[in-house]
This record gives C-alpha cells, sequence and structure tokens, in this order.
C-alpha cells in the first residue's frame, strides 16, 4: 500500500473558512492603514478621526501664581470612527488572547466542546473585566467620586470629561461592538447566540445611553460595581474547570451579585431620583441637559428592569443547580444491591449438579431401565 500524504489544503480565499481562521490578520491590516494614515499629509486628516480622541476643549484656570491649561472633551458624532478603531483594535486582542493563552490551556486540559467555549468565553471575559475594573477604579479615585458622591449629579450636566473618562468610554463601546463579529469568528452555536446578543445589547444600550445623556459619572461607578462581580464569576468558573470539587468561588460570586443588585439600584434611585431631581430642570440639547422628568423616569425604569431581570436568571440557575445537587445526592444514597460471594457458590453448584442429573438421565442405560 502506498504511503498517504499528509496535505493542509487552505481553504478558497473569501471563503467563509478562510475569514475565520485568518479574520486576526485581516483586520490587523485595516487597522494599519489608519495608523499608515496618519503619516501622509493627505490623509491624515481623516486618519486623525478613527486613531485620536476628537471634541478636545481647552480651559485655563487661575488656581495659583501660574495658569494652568486642562484638556477636557465631549462627544459629538466623530466618537463613532473613533469607536469603529478600536472596535478593530478590540478583535485583535481577542484573538491574541485566544492563540497566545487559552488555546494552549485548552491542549493540556483536554476539555470537551461545551467545557471549551464556556472556558474561551470566560477566559475572555475575565481578561477584559480585570483591565476595565484596574482602569475605572483608578478614574474614581483620581476624580474622588467615591469620596464625594455627591458629585455624580452636582454640576450637572456633565457635557466635559477628561480623557481618561473619554477614551474609557470609547474603548467600552468598542469592546461590546466587537463581540458581534465575534460570534461569526469564533462559530457560536445558535442556542447561544441569542443569548449573548441579548447581553451584548443591554451592555451597548446602557453604556451609549449614560455616554449621551452625560451621566457618564454614574455610569463609571456602576460599570466598575457590575465588572467587579461578574469578574468574580468568570474567575470561579476558570477555577472549577480546572478542579470541579473547589465550588467555593460561586458562593462569593452569588453573595456579591445580590449586593451588586442592591447597591446598583440604590445608587441610581439616589442619582436619579433624588440628585437630579433637585438639580437645574430642563431639556436644552444645545447644552446637553436632559434633565426632565420623563428622561429620569425611562432611565430609572431601564435600569430597574435590567436588574429585574438578571435577579430573575440568577434566581434560577441558583435554582437548577439545587436541583442538579440533591439529584446527585439521592443518587449517592441508593443502595446498589450486590450478591454475595455464599450466594454465587450455591448458584454454581446448583448449576452443576443439574447439568450432571440432566446428563445421568440421557445416559443408555437410564434409557433401558425406562423402557423395561
Amino acid at each position: 500500500m502506498g504511503i498517504r500524504k499528509k496535505t493542509n489544503k487552505s481553504p478558497p480565499v473569501f471563503s467563509h473558512e478562510f475569514i475565520i481562521q485568518n479574520h486576526a490578520d485581516i483586520v490587523s491590516c485595516v487597522a494599519m492603514v489608519f495608523l499608515l494614515g496618519l503619516m501622509f499629509e493627505v490623509t491624515a486628516k481623516v486618519a486623525v478621526f478613527f486613531v485620536t480622541v476628537q471634541y478636545n476643549v481647552t480651559i485655563t484656570t487661575n488656581e495659583g501664581p501660574d495658569e494652568t491649561s486642562i484638556n477636557f472633551f465631549h462627544h459629538g458624532l466623530k466618537d463613532l470612527a473613533t469607536v469603529f478603531f478600536y472596535m478593530l483594535v478590540a478583535i485583535i486582542m481577542h484573538a491574541i488572547i485566544q492563540e497566545y493563552v487559552l488555546d494552549k490551556i485548552n491542549r493540556r486540559m483536554h476539555f470537551s466542546k461545551t467545557k471549551h467555549s464556556k472556558f474561551n468565553e470566560s477566559g475572555q471575559l475575565s481578561a477584559f473585566y480585570l483591565c476595565s475594573c484596574v482602569w475605572g477604579t483608578s478614574i474614581l479615585v483620581s476624580e474622588h467620586f467615591l469620596s464625594n458622591p455627591a458629585s455624580l449629579w452636582e454640576g450637572y450636566p456633565h457635557t466635559l470629561m477628561l480623557f481618561q473618562m473619554k477614551f474609557f468610554y470609547i474603548c467600552q463601546m468598542g469592546y461590546w461592538l466587537h463581540a458581534l463579529p465575534e460570534l461569526y469568528f469564533q462559530k457560536t452555536k445558535k442556542e447561544d447566540i441569542l443569548r449573548q446578543l441579548v447581553y451584548i445589547s443591554l451592555y451597548l444600550v446602557q453604556i451609549g445611553g449614560a455616554y449621551l445623556l452625560n451621566l457618564t459619572r454614574l455610569g463609571l461607578v456602576l460599570l466598575v460595581l457590575h465588572y467587579f462581580v461578574e469578574l468574580v464569576f468568570h474567575v470561579s468558573r476558570l477555577i472549577y474547570f480546572s478542579n470541579e470539587n473547589n465550588q467555593a468561588g460561586f458562593t462569593v460570586w452569588a453573595i456579591l451579585f445580590v449586593l451588586g443588585r442592591l447597591l446598583t439600584l440604590s445608587l441610581s434611585v439616589l442619582t436619579v431620583g433624588f440628585g437630579l431631581a433637585g438639580s437645574e430642570q430642563g431639556l436644552d440639547l444645545t447644552s446637553g441637559n436632559f434633565n426632565v422628568l420623563i428622561v429620569r423616569i425611562t432611565v430609572l425604569a431601564v435600569i430597574c428592569v435590567t436588574q429585574a431581570f438578571m435577579m430573575w436568571k440568577f434566581i434560577n440557575f441558583q435554582l437548577r443547580r439545587w436541583r442538579e445537587h440533591a439529584q446527585a445526592q439521592s443518587m449517592k444514597k441508593k443502595p446498589v444491591p450486590t450478591k454475595s460471594k455464599s450466594s454465587k457458590k450455591e448458584n454454581k453448584a446448583n448449576g452443576v449438579n443439574g447439568a450432571v442429573t440432566s446428563n445421568a438421565a440421557d445416559s443408555p442405560r437410564a434409557r433401558k431401565e425406562k423402557s423395561s
């Protein structure tokens, strides 16, 4: 027999398999086009919209003996181009983490297909939540939002943001937008697509709403709080995949989840329901003031419905875990019928005696005695 040569044929160019296998390289080339555009005077005016943060305003203050200039930023339509570019960056980072970290761990652990997809999801989200928590907390500390909660609503509308605040929101929207094409690139199962579309949409609506309605301070606090709870969950799931007997992390997550929902509702009602109600009222699109009753009710309704939906999913998840645990315990308590050695010997002896008796009955001598 002839030896078959192993041929690793690459899929046809621009086919689905080709795009999925090489999507990181394709996206990297697109991102390099914008970066190279900064090098030429003709294209720099367009490329700068995608790469750098737009709408900067310089304010000079006379605090102390010297004048200091501070750069602030506000939002506008040009931010869509910046969000698009950092969506490309998020796709590239997703591929790097997948190839150089998660895939190597998967090869060592030999996960099943179901655990493989869940491990990848938790690995990607853990990295994102960790970076976002550290980054968001540094902004909260530097801007003294935690030490002075009244700053969440005082001076509304907060149309001017520091660079770190605006860049944080740009990256957040870029990341959650990148999750939409990743459903195609990662070959997500049909039964998981709806679930992921729901939570991606919730993130985009609430982050985008806080950004456009100039509620960036409240949005930052709620995001950091929510991301920390989600980080604990996904880290606990990664630990569970490596050792299924270690489930203590899920108990910690369950407590933090309930506390996170209560804190989110309390801060939202305090800021939107009471704080903004005592501030300057009116709807002015030019100044970015959306402090009217209908907007406040809508914001609170969206937050409350989202928290109620998450709590309902959490309760169903816990009930399902308790049922599975109860079934496993009941299966362990059921006695397993086992045959004793003495009964096995008796059955064998009866079988041998029966065989001897039947052979003796069928012998020629026995047949003659029967006939006589």
